[in-house]
């Protein structure tokens, strides 16, 4: 299917069922595509890992390069998924696999819809913030004089263990609503021209109609990036790409058109 013209709207596709099968499937095409085209998915995983590192390193301690690194790196993120959908597209399509046009089509959602995810995504990150800090003021508020940086035994405590189960359970709410609007609405927002409010409206839907393969895909994806940054971040540069091919080949499983 090719790319509609630019402001031409494109027709909704319809929401299938997703299986596990399908799931395990799209999981294994991500592999390949990340063995076909390996270069690619090491320069965008890139932009993940090395923003990750230096929203660390540069964020210590300094106010303004947290509030600059926490603010700017949610609005590349999306570009770089783009990326990894736009090879797996053309992969699928039997294209050639152009540095130039590859590049080309990310340079050219600037323009379209997807930086306006990105702001949702700050705007997320945000209030979680906001949230967290306002957690550790209510549970940990009497601890005030205590440096929480070196004297972890605080968090042993039952306020800290409350506030530990509270900012995991609403952290994990929290992070599967944003898979919800974002799990088929990126690589939707790269094939047809869809507004951004529709797209993350009809990602929703996808996910409630397939709760539980999309419960299932929300969780492998956690465990792998957290498995993955066990060995110095290192297991980013297979993860982040693998899921990134993969999250495309399960969208073309989620969404078709009607015949």
């Amino acid at each position: 299917m090719g790319v509609p013209a630019p402001g031409a709207p494109s027709a909704l596709p319809r929401i299938g069922r997703v299986t596990l099968t399908e799931l395990r499937e799209a999981l294994i095409l991500g592999w390949q595509d990340f063995r076909r085209a390996p270069s690619f998915g090491l320069f965008f995983s890139a932009v993940y890992v090395l923003g990750g590192l230096a929203l660390v390193a540069f964020g210590a301690g300094t106010l303004a390069w947290t509030l600059t690194m926490s603010l700017g790196f949610p609005l590349i993120a999306p570009f770089a998924a783009v990326g990894l959908y736009e090879v797996s597209r053309r992969i699928e399509a039997g294209r050639p696999l152009v540095w130039s046009e590859v590049l080309g089509v990310v340079l050219a959602e600037r323009d379209r819809q997807i930086p306006w995810i990105g702001a949702i995504i700050v705007i997320a990150f945000l209030f979680w913030t906001f949230f967290a800090h306002m957690l550790f003021a209510l549970f940990m508020g009497l601890s005030t004089l205590t440096n929480v940086s070196t004297s972890w035994e605080v968090f042993l405590t039952a306020n800290g263990m409350t506030m530990i189960a509270v900012e995991l359970a609403v952290g994990g709410a929290f992070a599967f609503l944003m898979f919800s609007l974002t799990v088929v609405s990126l690589p939707l927002l790269l094939e047809r021209e869809v507004d951004f409010v529709t797209a993350m409206l009809l990602s929703l839907r996808t996910v409630r109609e397939n709760l539980g393969v999309m419960l299932v895909w929300a969780a492998l994806i956690a465990v792998l990036l957290l498995a993955a940054m066990v060995p110095v971040f290192l297991g980013l540069f297979v993860a982040l790409p693998v899921l990134g091919h993969a999250t495309w080949h399960l969208y073309r499983r989620a969404l078709y058109d009607e015949v």
